[in-house]
């Protein structure tokens, strides 16, 4: 039996909202908060050359297959890095019963962040005076998200410069840490989600733990928690970061390297839907 496309989107749209359901049937300030960052690679599939990833966007399918797989590790909170269109962005967030906001970049690779909370308030690169032209040319955003126990959570959404000379990113880093101090100076619960460009051994990272950032991965992670590529990982560069209450309170920071977030290096004719792989963290609810 041939299932036409229509029937395809049409029965995915209704399992997602069913899962969806039957997740929220639940008290939702007695589950744990799940959150992922994630580069996207455009929504392009990876390697983008692959006949089969050809196929999936010019079928319209990306959005779909991404909300589809996303849906398995029942997020809350979602960082896109390498955003596509805002209309396969909002497709994926109308899937998955969330919320979107668009955070512009400072060049081609704007981010998102889609929440199953309300997003009560958005601003993009928060810095006093603007954001100079060589900082942020991927993205940086601060959200506040109104969580279910009603305690307002401030996470920041991240892709920092991508290339080998750290200058760049430390001065983003550097930025975003005097942008933050307030907040963190209050004790406010906020979460730092993305792609970063850099590896636990660098003087990057050195900056976030200097300034009391705790890095979930290390914290309670298990393995090297590779991240990148997506066929054979080597690097650990995509991160969710936790300052606040909510950083005593994560239970689980693991990379996803599964399902068809995962490339099949034996089958040529397969893709993985970014070059990266998400990262995900779990937290607990206080009581």
């Amino acid at each position: 039996m041939t299932i036409s496309r229509r029937h395809f989107c049409g029965t995915l749209g209704t399992s997602l909202a069913l899962a969806n359901s039957t997740l929220f049937a639940e008290d939702p300030k007695s589950r744990p908060l799940r959150v992922i960052a994630y580069n996207i690679y455009k929504c392009t599939g990876w390697p983008k050359n692959r006949a089969g990833a050809k196929r999936a966007v010019a079928k319209g399918q990306m959005a779909k297959r991404l909300a589809m797989e996303l849906a398995l590790h029942e997020p809350d909170i979602i960082n896109f890095s390498e955003s596509p269109s805002e209309e396969l962005t909002k497709e994926v967030a109308k899937l998955m019963g969330m919320n979107h906001v668009r955070f512009p970049s400072g060049g081609n690779w704007p981010g998102t962040l889609l929440s199953k909370f309300e997003i009560t308030e958005s601003q993009n690169a928060p810095m006093k005076g603007g954001r100079p032209k060589e900082l942020f040319t991927r993205h940086w955003g601060r959200a506040v998200i109104k969580s279910p126990d009603g305690e307002p959570l401030i996470v920041h959404s991240a892709h920092l410069y991508p290339t080998a000379d750290p200058t760049i990113r430390l001065k983003e880093i550097q930025a975003m840490i005097e942008s933050m101090k307030p907040d963190f100076d209050a004790g406010k619960p906020m979460l730092v989600i993305g792609d970063l460009n850099h590896g636990p051994d660098s003087d990057e990272y050195k900056l976030w733990i200097d300034a009391g950032w705790v890095d979930t991965f290390a914290k309670i992670g298990k393995g090297d928690g590779l991240t990148f590529k997506s066929d054979i990982p080597k690097r650990r560069i995509d991160f969710v970061m936790a300052a606040g209450p909510i950083a005593n309170q994560v239970v689980e920071s693991k990379p996803l390297f599964e399902g068809a977030f995962r490339l099949n290096v034996d089958d040529e004719e397969s893709f993985a839907l970014s070059d990266h792989l998400p990262q995900l963290a779990v937290f607990h609810r206080t009581e």
